[in-house]
C-alpha cells in the first residue's frame, strides 16, 4: 500500500509538471485569443492517453497494479482529472449503464460549475 502511494505521488509530480509545461506552451502560441487552449489541449491529450493506455492495459495486461497507479492515478490524474472523469463515464456507458453515465456527466459539469460559482461568492464574503 505504501509503495503504491509513493508511486502515485511520484506520478503526480510528473503529471503536474507536464500539465504546467504543456498548458504554458500552448498558451504562449495562442496569445491572440481569450479561449483557454492550454487547458483544452491538456484535457484532450489526457483523454486520448487514458483511452489508449487503458485499451492496452485491458487487452494486453501491460501494467502491474503499481505501474497502473503510477501512470493512471499519478501522471494522468495530475495531468488532468478530466481524463479520469471521461474514462469513468465512458466505462459506465460501455457497460450498459447509460443512466448513471448521463447522471455522472450532468452532475460533474453542472455541480462543478455551481461549486466554482459558490466558491467565488464565498470569497466575496471574506
Amino acid at each position: 500500500m505504501l509503495t503504491k502511494l509513493l508511486f502515485v505521488g511520484m506520478g503526480g509530480f510528473v503529471g503536474a509538471a507536464l500539465r504546467y509545461v504543456t498548458s504554458g506552451f500552448v498558451s504562449r502560441i495562442t496569445t491572440q485569443t481569450q479561449f483557454p487552449y492550454g487547458t483544452f489541449v491538456v484535457n484532450m491529450v489526457g483523454c486520448l492517453l487514458i483511452g489508449f493506455l487503458a485499451g492496452l492495459a485491458d487487452s494486453r495486461d501491460l501494467f502491474t497494479a503499481t505501474s497502473r497507479a503510477f501512470v493512471f492515478t499519478g501522471i494522468l490524474g495530475a495531468f488532468t482529472t478530466f481524463s479520469t472523469f471521461s474514462y469513468e463515464t465512458m466505462g459506465l456507458y460501455q457497460n450498459g449503464q447509460t443512466a448513471p453515465a448521463l447522471t455522472n456527466l450532468g452532475l460533474q459539469i453542472l455541480l462543478g460549475l455551481a461549486a466554482v460559482w459558490g466558491g467565488l461568492q464565498l470569497s466575496k464574503l471574506v
